[in-house]
């Protein structure tokens, strides 16, 4: 039977205050541009910006130094992920989607990066302290594998299952092309 989990709150039925904020060492590269932070109250993302003004050619897949190396703390990782204003404002977006950001990068030279494709068909100046992405940390769990030769549970319908089906591509279907 599938769970719910339900928000603490207060006696007077308001949500409970967040948890305290978790301390995270970090260095900057550059200490003059400022350290990353949260725009918003409300915000669970923090900004990085461009530690250097970069051009970037149309079709250009770029890797931006970010100005901050992070001790990301155990049992959490960091996400790094496009702003939402980057793509309509910049024409560049982070082509895997997301950027993994494990514990033990956090090394001297270890600043992060974040890799953004020009989409438009003209160059893209990106001046310097431009906030182009924003970090996210999240906890995580490491799995233990258990090799099973069943997983237990009906399949949902494979691939594309919660909406319309979509067929699968194989390597000869799309000219050699790298998938």
């Amino acid at each position: 039977m599938p769970t719910t989990e339900t928000v603490p709150v207060t006696e007077d039925l308001r949500p409970a205050p967040p948890p305290e904020p978790l301390t995270v060492h970090i260095r900057r590269v550059d200490p003059s541009l400022p350290l990353p932070r949260y725009e918003s109250v409300g915000a669970v993302g923090f900004d990085l910006a461009s530690r250097v003004a970069a051009d970037i050619a149309p079709g250009e897949l770029a890797r931006i130094p970010a100005n901050v190396i992070v001790e990301v703390p155990p049992g959490h990782a960091l996400l790094v992920a496009s702003r939402s204003s980057t793509p309509a404002r910049w024409g560049l977006l982070v082509p895997h989607g997301i950027g993994v950001i494990d514990q033990d990068y956090c090394g001297p030279d270890d600043e992060i990066h974040i890799q953004l494709l020009n989409f438009r068909s003209k160059p893209v100046h990106v001046p310097r302290g431009t906030r182009l992405a924003q970090g996210l940390i999240v906890g995580i769990a490491r799995a233990r594998w258990l090799e099973v030769d069943r997983t237990g549970r009906p399949s949902r319908g494979g691939y594309g299952s919660t909406g319309v089906a979509v067929p699968a591509v194989s390597a000869e279907d799309v000219d050699g092309a790298a998938l």
